[in-house]
């Protein structure tokens, strides 16, 4: 395995990070208990849970996965030897299950303590912001339009203040955001200087061959403003790994079970995944390889979330580690995104 520090820390955490959105719903609490075993053995000190998980999200299943995490920390006892990243929940209808104040000062104290409880330990690492309050393109929106009638209160100062208020106490050491954009990025990191509040050292967006926006504006910012990307959906929910191409995925595969999460299923991104499939081919590589080593190599990367429903899909995500893309492969995989850029944003 491979290491590198959380930014503005001297927190080592494994290149790759075990995601976990399938345990407590696709997985049982015993294969998710595997996969932590597996993935522990080979290096990987990292796991990223939720307080929404599993996904899709419901009020029946909400919670469980960090429970199935939780349960493997008290059985093995590894949890002074693993870096533990969570989230919480921002409004809307998806999430009224879980609550819908959004991130008042009492709705970020009662998460974390929910979660410090199923999660069974008296920290969390990283504290993460699952996505921003205002309206905003996220999810596979491409493009900001404004809405008018956005009713939300600029309240940047106040969410940090809560936030560092709960590290004084110990119940985190440090925070990060997901599913942000430039703005609301800048702004967090304006409040947190101007206010003397800590600072997001992270931010966990999707990225993939098939996106690949946050190489805009974001990119620069991480890399000037040390705030790390943790890459989400590196496989594009399964898509590059080029099984439903080749009508390989099993029944039980993601895309196949919700057919709703559409976002990497445009005619667009499938002709995209099946050029990156002749290419990894061609070179010797799965495209699961390829992809993966892809987000690895990129400077503002400083982990890849990856996430599996059985023992053969980690091992193989897990061991492209060691997988370098050469100079000319690059060109290659950058001569399609010229032609198909971002076709699943």
């Amino acid at each position: 395995m491979k290491y590198t520090t959380l930014a503005n820390t001297t927190i080592s955490v494994s290149k790759i990070c075990l995601g976990s959105m399938t345990w407590g719903n696709q997985n049982t609490e015993s294969e998710g208990h595997q996969q932590l075993d597996y993935a522990f053995s080979k290096g990987i000190n990292f796991i990223d849970t939720a307080e929404l998980y599993p996904v899709p999200a419901t009020a029946q299943t909400q919670g469980r996965t960090s429970k199935i995490i939780g349960s493997w920390l008290q059985k093995s006892g590894n949890r002074d030897k693993v870096i533990l990243a969570s989230k919480i929940a921002g409004p809307g209808d998806y999430t009224a299950h879980i609550r819908t104040t959004g991130f008042s000062a009492q709705a970020i104290k009662d998460a974390v303590h929910l979660e410090l409880k199923r999660l069974q330990t008296d920290y969390i690492d990283l504290y993460q912001l699952h996505w921003p309050e205002r309206s905003t393109n996220t999810f596979g929106i491409r493009d900001y339009k404004h809405n008018p009638n956005d009713k939300w209160e600029d309240n940047f100062k106040q969410v940090l203040e809560t936030l560092s208020h709960l590290i004084k106490e110990g119940k985190i050491r440090h925070i990060g955001l997901s599913n942000e954009k430039a703005w609301g990025t800048m702004r967090y990191l304006q409040e947190s200087s101007a206010n003397h509040t800590q600072r997001p050292i992270s931010i966990q967006n999707s990225y993939s061959l098939l996106n690949r926006t946050f190489e805009g504006d974001l990119a620069e910012i991480s890399i000037r403003e040390h705030v790390g990307l943790l890459a989400y959906s590196p496989l594009a929910f399964g898509v590059l790994s080029g099984k439903y191409i080749k009508n390989t995925a099993a029944d039980n595969a993601r895309l196949k079970l919700f057919p709703r999460f559409a976002r990497y299923s445009s005619d667009q991104s499938t002709q995209a995944t099946k050029q990156y499939l002749e290419i990894a081919e061609n070179n010797g590589m799965t495209l699961v390889q390829m992809a993966l080593a892809f987000v690895n190599q990129q400077p503002f990367v400083t982990s890849s979330i990856i996430g599996a429903t059985n023992l053969n899909q980690l091992k193989e995500n897990i061991a492209s580690i060691d997988i370098g893309l050469t100079p000319d492969i690059l060109e290659q995989i950058n001569n399609v995104h010229a032609v198909i850029p971002n076709p699943a944003p």
